[in-house]
């Protein structure tokens, strides 16, 4: 399982090195997406075919659901885990999220989200505010 916050640098040439302890939960290969709230999703192979399983099956006639599957999967690239454990971002990617070269990585279970770092504390900020009434709400929900 992905979990945990790491401060990164995105290096001249766009190479993110992942932190030693998702190394070997993603393996060789990786895929990178937009994500969502302005972050890149970053998934293990094998969490991308279920995400992308997912996507391809929901319904076309849907103007939402078109939308979703073409933010996602057309935004998406598939990368090589180097041997020192980076990963290259693409311009367009690190243009979308408006990574600049201090980043956090967030390990979200199935995935890593790549943030800006002010973005990042920004983000982090408002949900640490929110997070009470969103437990509660969920406790309705039977969740919490």
């Amino acid at each position: 399982m992905l979990i945990g916050e790491y401060l990164h640098t995105l290096d001249s040439k766009k190479r993110l090195s992942l932190p030693a302890k998702f190394r070997k939960e993603v393996g060789d290969r990786v895929v990178i997406t937009r994500g969502l709230d302005s972050c890149l999703f970053v998934f293990p192979e094998k969490e991308w075919q279920k995400v992308a399983e997912k996507l391809v099956n929901l319904p076309f006639g849907q103007a939402d659901t078109r939308g979703i599957s073409r933010f996602i999967l057309a935004g998406a690239v598939e990368s090589e885990v180097d041997g020192a454990g980076r990963v290259l971002v693409p311009d367009y990617l690190k243009t979308f999220a408006g990574l600049n070269s201090r980043v956090v990585l967030a390990g979200v279970s199935d995935r890593i989200e790549v943030w800006d770092e002010k973005t990042w504390n920004d983000y982090k900020d408002r949900i640490e505010k929110d997070a009470d009434q969103m437990a509660e709400k969920l406790g309705e929900l039977g969740i919490l």
